[in-house]
């Protein structure tokens, strides 16, 4: 009798590709809503509709301006020490010196105590900052993300985009921003610093959130643990005519990428007495160009300051080009004289102002993610308008004359760097 056939293995089953959304969606977070919405509008003040390119996402709150490192960073220590809850900590430049020490020492202490320390320092900026002094960071509990990695190899790496925000939230209750790495180039000279010119700002109020709520974005994209998204009382939103009202804008996604540009133009091409502006690398596009040149014409007193010696030597060179322009068009041109001036500034008509971590470079346009806050409150421009005349008795005129008493190399520089400008 012929014995049976051995059964046959069942087939296996056909393995099925995993989707291309299966494949990412371990790399990209979940969709992120935040309430209260942050499109909600307000009442202006009269005095400040012109000056407000939208009347969404104005918050009130309280604003103090803060110059250098001397003023800046006792005020952001300051604040360190008292956190309670949580701290979120992004700068594009993290230096392992004497500044980023102290820092270091409020961070980890913070974290041992019990408080949620985030911290987001960009690659490339932050480029040499030891492996050991992070470690020391994360030994004491802090969450630390180098945002960016120099990795060629990986998936859509793009080099040029950094993580160019300055930006410190405590207990989602107070917050900074503005032009300040932590280093020692912008520590006072008291302080053992170099005494680079910058500015800087605390904020209070709603814009606190909406400041807590960008860096989260950030840290979650980055690849950063998940936490709950912060959140504030909805009195915290209530306009009120007896405060400043402050809007942050940001250009993390596509669409954001020339917010600030479109703020600067508005309120340009809006004022009607002055405009001050202070900008470390100052390269502006067509239309920026033609804005001020256009406010000039009206009789508008616009003026500009930017670093007589720039620590990008070839952006410095480049200026200067544009600068000519300007100044033969009636925009009166002023160079810094002293180390490097940092600032992003603006103030008009002493009714709207902004300080950031904005530059007026394609950098800062395309490729950067950068942040600033929009303010309209008569005193903070006030305080930003004695700033800038205060600066103006450490500068000097650049127009057409001082142009002629460059050597001419310094011309062929100008000329190279004004055609490489898209690349700067």
């Amino acid at each position: 009798m012929t014995p049976p056939a051995p059964a046959s293995a069942p087939p296996k089953p056909k393995r099925q590709r995993p989707t291309l959304t299966q494949r990412l969606r371990g790399n990209v977070p979940r969709s992120i809503t935040d309430p209260p919405s942050t499109a909600i509008a307000v009442q202006l003040p009269a005095p400040f509709t012109r000056y407000a390119r939208s009347a969404q996402r104005w918050r009130p709150g309280e604003v103090e301006v803060l110059r250098d490192g001397g003023q800046t960073y006792p005020a952001m220590l300051t604040a360190l020490a008292a956190a309670e809850r949580s701290i979120c900590f992004e700068t594009y430049i993290l230096a392992a010196d004497r500044t980023g020490d102290r820092f270091k020492a409020v961070l980890a202490e913070r974290a041992r105590a019990g408080v949620a320390v985030r911290i987001i320092y960009d690659a490339v900026g932050s480029f040499g900052l030891p492996v050991s002094w992070v470690d020391d960071l994360r030994a004491a509990g802090c969450e630390v993300i180098d945002f960016n990695p120099i990795a060629p190899w990986r998936r859509r790496f793009r080099l040029s985009h950094r993580d160019h925000r300055k930006v410190i939230v405590v207990d989602d209750r107070v917050g900074f921003t503005g032009g300040l790495n932590i280093a020692d180039d912008y520590a006072a000279l008291e302080d053992g610093g170099v005494g680079w010119h910058d500015m800087h700002c605390r904020v209070t109020g709603a814009v606190v959130v909406d400041l807590a709520r960008m860096f989260r974005r950030t840290w979650l994209r980055s690849g950063g643990k998940d936490y709950r998204s912060p959140s504030a009382p909805t009195s915290d939103y209530a306009p009120t005519m007896a405060r400043p009202f402050i809007r942050l804008i940001e250009n993390t996604l596509r669409r954001q990428r020339t917010a600030v540009r479109r703020a600067y133009l508005h309120v340009i091409k809006n004022a009607q007495r002055r405009v001050l502006i202070q900008n470390a690398y100052f390269l502006p596009d067509r239309g920026l160009r033609r804005a001020l040149i256009r406010a000039a014409e009206r009789g508008v007193d616009v003026r500009v300051m930017v670093p007589g010696h720039s620590d990008v030597r070839m952006v410095g060179y480049a200026s200067l080009y544009i600068m000519r322009r300007l100044a033969h068009r009636g925009v009166k041109m002023f160079l810094w004289r002293g180390p490097m001036m940092h600032a992003k500034t603006a103030t008009v008509d002493d009714a709207w102002s902004t300080i950031g971590s904005y530059n007026f470079d394609a950098q800062s346009r395309f490729n950067n993610l950068e942040v600033t806050v929009e303010i309209l409150d008569a005193a903070t421009a006030s305080t930003l308008a004695l700033t800038f005349e205060r600066d103006m008795a450490h500068a000097e005129q650049f127009d057409e004359r001082a142009w002629k008493q460059l050597p001419w190399w310094s011309k062929v520089m100008a000329w190279i760097g004004f055609r490489l400008r898209r690349l700067l």
